[in-house]
């Protein structure tokens, strides 16, 4: 079994990495806006790009906790 101090880190990870993704796509929505000047219409396409990447890579942090949980719930 794993320290839970890892786990915790490792969770605590998944915090920073959702607010990055986000935080990156209306950065970048919001430049090409400046750059090409289109109103808002690359800051929303950012923001939901930035979400997919955030919801995926949380999913894929969070698999391997999750096939624990599985896997002991199964044994019980």
């Amino acid at each position: 079994m794993r320290h839970p101090w890892i786990a915790a880190l490792s969770l605590f990870g998944i915090g920073f990495y959702v607010a990055g993704a986000i935080i990156l796509g209306v950065i970048g929505g919001r430049w090409l806006d400046t750059k090409y000047g289109t109103g808002s219409l690359w800051v929303i396409i950012g923001l939901i790009v930035g979400l997919l990447v955030a919801i995926y890579g949380s999913y894929l942090m969070l698999k391997p906790f999750l096939q624990n949980y599985w896997k002991d719930k199964g044994n019980k």
